[in-house]
């Protein structure tokens, strides 16, 4: 099997690529506003540079870990629900 066949590093790269190049695109995205699981609201904040907005629907937070990102799509999603 060539590059990308079962069992290779290919599918772990891509995601890592991804992750990276969606980190680097984000830097500087804002937490929006949130209710949290008991029901209390949450202003929106900014995230510093290099850094984005993470965590879930009913908590966030900004960090720098890419794979933990919750980007402004997903957060409006969860609003919506």
């Amino acid at each position: 099997m060539g590059p990308g066949g079962p069992g290779s590093g290919w599918p772990l790269a891509g995601t890592l690529l991804v992750a990276v190049a969606a980190s680097m695109v984000a830097g500087g995205e804002d937490c929006l506003w949130y209710v949290d699981r008991n029901g209390s609201w949450h202003p929106g904040f900014d995230c510093e540079f290099f850094t984005f907005c993470c965590g879930n629907c009913h908590q966030r937070y900004c960090c720098r870990d890419p794979l933990r990102l919750l980007t402004e799509r997903q957060q409006r999603h969860c609003l919506a629900f």
